[in-house]
């Protein structure tokens, strides 16, 4: 993650929460504050990407939409072109 400004904040968790974030954060070499910034950092990866996809789905969706409803002028066009 490159460096950017840090703040520090006061969070509230479930201890089983915390006891988990330590091991994690010590399997991976981390600390703690490192291992929850990593993986916020993959959520709102994984949420922009959830976007991204929301996004394309809807624009093809009208895309569609758009060809289907043009596709009788399209065909009149062509045919004047062809005649």
């Amino acid at each position: 993650m490159p460096a950017t400004e840090t703040k520090k904040v006061t969070i509230s968790m479930p201890q089983e929460l915390l006891v988990f974030a330590d091991k994690m954060a010590d399997a991976l070499g981390l600390t703690r504050s490192g291992f929850i910034a990593e993986t916020l950092e993959k959520a709102r990866k994984e949420e922009l990407q959830r976007l991204g996809a929301e996004g394309y789905q809807f624009y093809s969706s009208e895309s569609s939409e758009f060809a289907a409803a043009s596709e009788a002028a399209v065909a009149e066009a062509m045919d004047d072109d062809y005649r």
